[in-house]
């Protein structure tokens, strides 16, 4: 990692994908993550290469300027924000994660230049987010004291321990268990799916794939079972919505894969918990459904009262009101302002016209075309499950 970045990105997407939470059993003043320790790796490894004249001239491309202005309107948000709340150690350091993972855009932008570089890179994902499928089926048809067993061991590296550590369709034991794999929660788990998950259906449709085909199909078949377990409706939508964009622009034969794929949720005696489940939300039935309705309303309050740049990372000016709630949009809103959400959907508006500029560039090279296609997709998914979440713009889920 200290000699060459391309092995920092792949440590640390092996770390975001298998272990996420995981941190030093020790303190050093505080306790510092894996990721934390990678990301600083990366970083100096890159700083070092421009300070010696290794690295070529910076780059930012066209989403550089406006990443630099969400940073610095982040900042701003959360300076403003300490005027009402108190500032501690757990929420600063997560800050600065936050702060430093949306600038790795910067060091990838600079540093992954080749054909080469780039197909390693995504293969890592897509190995690494079938390391966490796997695990997530495991862990969910073993016995559930072996389970509760091997995710406790993980509490020497600062995850949960105990019973607690396996969770339940709105949190009742009583009801269906949910796939968290080392991911501690469901949802968060589901969301890493919907990015690996599209991104492996397009190199089933690759003329060179990254792997055999028949072991990419074996992938796809693994993740798309581990995030139906998570019992996430909305990663299930965000990969519906993803897969749709697929085959929408380009690969149509996966039409009636996914038709097929909803016929078997919708007859399979097994699947009917899950179809329950999917229907009581959008009949407005279930209990998280309704907590979800109660925060759409409470943000929109907490908005209107502080409508430009937020109330900051911390906490509130009033008592009544909270920053949480199931939607990365709205979330944005609450710490940043509509300033914040609007500069944050011009870097998508952009990022989405870049692709389109670099489609026709790349359809005669045979591989890359699949990679565009398959990573852009999986942001339009992410965007869609975006709704239904926040784990994508949370201090918690850096």
């Amino acid at each position: 990692m200290l000699r060459d970045v391309q092995w920092g990105l792949t440590a640390l997407i092996a770390l975001i994908c298998l272990l996420p939470f995981g941190a030093l059993p020790f303190k050093i003043g505080f306790t510092p993550t894996f990721l934390d320790i990678a990301l600083v790796a990366v970083y100096f490894v890159w700083l070092v290469r421009i300070a010696t004249g290794k690295s070529s001239r910076f780059m930012g491309t066209a989403l550089g300027l406006p990443i630099l202005v969400f940073l610095l309107l982040a900042c701003a948000s959360f300076v403003a924000g300490l005027a009402h709340a108190y500032l501690d150690q757990y929420v600063l350091r997560h800050f600065v994660e936050i702060l430093l993972s949306i600038s790795i855009f910067f060091v990838v932008v600079n540093c992954v230049q080749t054909e080469r570089q780039l197909r390693v890179l995504v293969t890592a994902v897509i190995v690494a987010g079938f390391g966490a499928a796997l695990i997530g089926i495991l862990l969910y048809f073993i016995p559930s004291a072996w389970s509760i067993q091997l995710l406790s061991a993980l509490g020497r590296l600062g995850y949960p321990t105990g019973a607690g550590v396996l969770r339940y369709v709105e949190d009742n034991p009583d009801l269906a268990q949910r796939a968290i794999s080392t991911s501690t929660d469901p949802n968060v788990l589901g969301g890493l799916l919907i990015l690996i998950t599209t991104l492996t259906t397009a190199q089933l449709f690759a003329r060179k794939p990254l792997l055999p085909k028949y072991i990419i199909a074996g992938m796809v078949l693994v993740d798309g079972l581990c995030l139906y377990l998570t019992y996430s409706r909305g990663s299930a939508v965000g990969l519906a919505a993803g897969l749709g964009v697929l085959a929408l622009v380009k690969y149509r034969r996966l039409v009636p894969i996914m038709i097929g794929a909803a016929l078997l949720l919708l007859l399979l005696p097994q699947a009917q918990d899950y179809v329950q489940h999917f229907v009581e939300g959008l009949q407005f039935q279930d209990l998280a459904t309704l907590m979800r309705l109660g925060e759409y309303k409470d943000a929109l309050i907490l908005i209107s009262r502080h409508p430009w740049i937020g109330v900051g990372f911390v906490g509130t000016p009033e008592s009544s009101l909270y920053i949480g709630v199931s939607n990365v949009y709205l979330l944005i809103a609450e710490e940043m302002g509509i300033i914040g959400l609007a500069t944050f959907l011009i870097i998508i508006a952009l990022f989405f016209r870049e692709v389109w500029l670099a489609w026709p560039l790349v359809r005669k090279q045979a591989g890359l075309e699949s990679i565009l296609l398959g990573l852009a997709a999986a942001i339009a998914g992410i965007l869609v499950g975006g709704l239904l979440d926040h784990y994508f713009f949370n201090l918690s889920f850096p």
